[in-house]
């Protein structure tokens, strides 16, 4: 059966209803909301089939039709109209990012968080870059007295890490800055992935007479790296969704909690796809997430994707809006984010 244009017109006046309402949607209201100029005798028969066809559900026998997964499917794919943010959206977006987080990249994406989570009203999560997959852009190492050393690491997409290191004398700032140097000239541009023991032996070698210094940088080095090599995973506004009258629902409340708090679900769930990706209930294939959309981007500096970001909602969340906001946002944070490496 062909989905021709009055079946067309019946389905985005329906997904348009319920998305406003998240009320099942009968013929009447059609008929009588929407000029479309046909009975509401001839909407209910092409409501039928339209469910027949999988575009709708009947919650219940008497009650009025639903959008389905597919019906979500084909509006966003094929139906939407683009929704584009207000000027005073806009002057939000860019002022927020730009005056609250210059040079603070961690910073940076919070802001970004709080802000699509204010402007969607909904979840707002965030995989953070790991540093298994970033260069090292710089170490530094920095006398704080006579025996401590702050050894500073920072990777090209500007996360910043440090470690103090206990020795029994320190040498002066310029013997430390000269030692920065030598190691930068062998790590510098090399993954963590990338510094093996091949590399930690041309260290050693290079730092010859600082033996107790080099053996205390390894472990402290390890460590930093270590502990930044696993991606964090953080969230904004987790109770926006109980603003939606679908979360009313005891078990649907669970759900939403225990996909929430699970950080292994959530990492499934993002994406680093180029644009925008939208995942519409049963397509996020976790039982917890059959309810939900999700909308998620990659931020990157330039070319190289650092993380996702994506906000979760039930599936009847206003696409066009939503997608509109999130595009917005993530393109002043891949320039906030490009501008604070370039400086």
């Amino acid at each position: 059966m062909d989905i021709d244009d009055r079946k067309i017109k019946i389905l985005q006046a329906i997904i348009s209803d319920y998305i406003n309402t998240g009320e099942p949607v009968g013929s009447r209201t059609i008929a009588k909301k929407y000029d479309l100029g046909i009975s509401s005798a001839t909407v209910r028969n092409e409501m039928a089939d339209l469910e027949e066809m999988g575009y709708l559900e009947q919650i219940h026998t008497s009650s009025g039709r639903k959008p389905s997964d597919r019906g979500y499917r084909l509006y966003v794919d094929k139906l939407m109209r683009n929704e584009p943010v207000t000027l005073e959206e806009e002057n939000l977006i860019k002022g927020y990012l730009l005056d609250k987080a210059l040079f603070e990249v961690d910073k940076t994406l919070k802001q970004a968080m709080g802000l699509l989570s204010e402007l969607t009203k909904l979840t707002c999560i965030l995989a953070t870059p790991s540093v298994n997959k970033s260069y090292i852009k710089s170490l530094q190492l920095i006398r704080i007295d006579d025996n401590l050393i702050l050894l500073v690491v920072v990777t090209d997409d500007s996360i910043i890490k440090n470690s103090m290191i206990r020795v029994r004398i320190v040498p002066s700032s310029e013997v430390l800055y000269k030692m920065s140097t030598t190691l930068n000239e062998r790590i510098k541009n090399l993954t963590i992935e990338q510094i093996n023991l091949e590399v930690i032996n041309k260290m050693k070698s290079d730092l010859q007479g600082y033996d107790e210094i080099f053996n205390a940088i390894v472990p402290a080095l390890y460590d930093i790296l270590k502990e930044s090599s696993d991606t964090d995973v953080y969230m904004e506004g987790a109770t926006n969704m109980f603003n939606y009258p679908e979360y009313n629902d005891v078990e649907r409340a669970r759900e939403f909690l225990s996909l929430i708090n699970s950080k292994e679900y959530i990492k499934n769930l993002l994406t680093d796809e180029q644009g925008i990706s939208i995942r519409i209930g049963k397509e996020n294939f976790l039982p917890e997430a059959k309810d939900c959309s999700i909308i998620s981007a990659s931020y990157k500096i330039g070319d190289k994707s650092l993380g996702s970001i994506a906000l979760i909602g039930p599936t009847r969340i206003p696409y066009s809006k939503v997608t509109s906001i999130m595009a917005k946002v993530v393109n002043e944070l891949n320039e906030v984010l490009r501008f604070n490496t370039d400086y």
